[in-house]
């Protein structure tokens, strides 16, 4: 098999017709408006960042908030050809390297209790789940996992980001 090659950078408004197909698909009718992807990347804590294919297609993107020590991730979403082929565990390496060069310690989420695929990727990250949000989402009234990493500077965490990154290596070519 081989190596998909793909291009991580900041996430730029000229994105956002592409990743509104994205956002539609991945999360129907109750997604966020392109209004909110606007102000996303006008605010000063959000950090998005875009994954594109060698034909300067978006296929993935993910953002994340920095308030002080912590850092919430608010979405992510991989456009459907591209999903199983490691694209989310890019990005989810590309924001931990943000928040290591930002001295950022923890990181946060909300995730539908159903959906395991996303479950097992975060666990696969050190990420744990701390509490419920009973009916967060609301289309369908589901429950959110609130899950969390532990402070991403203990040599656990390193050693498991580092374990991560070269499985990666295995799949893409990220430039």
């Amino acid at each position: 098999m081989s190596k998909l090659e793909v291009y991580i950078n900041q996430l730029q408004l000229s994105d956002l017709d592409a990743l509104m197909e994205i956002e539609s698909t991945a999360y129907g009718p109750h997604h966020w408006s392109r209004d909110s992807f606007v102000a996303e990347l006008d605010n000063k804590v959000a950090r998005y960042y875009a994954v594109k294919n060698t034909d300067a297609e978006l296929i993935a993107y993910i953002g994340v908030w920095h308030i002080v020590d912590e850092a919430h991730i608010t979405t992510i979403a991989v456009h459907e050809k591209y999903r199983r082929h490691h694209i989310a565990e890019a990005l989810i390496a590309k924001m931990l390297e943000d928040c290591y060069n930002n001295y950022i310690k923890y990181i946060t989420l909300e995730v539908r209790a159903s959906n395991m695929p996303a479950i097992k990727l975060y666990e696969k990250y050190g990420f744990k789940s701390l509490g419920v949000r009973k009916g967060y989402y609301q289309d369908n009234g589901e429950d959110a996992l609130i899950m969390w990493t532990e402070n991403i500077f203990h040599d656990s965490f390193k050693d498991l980001y580092k374990k991560n990154i070269e499985e990666i290596e295995n799949y893409l070519i990220i430039k």
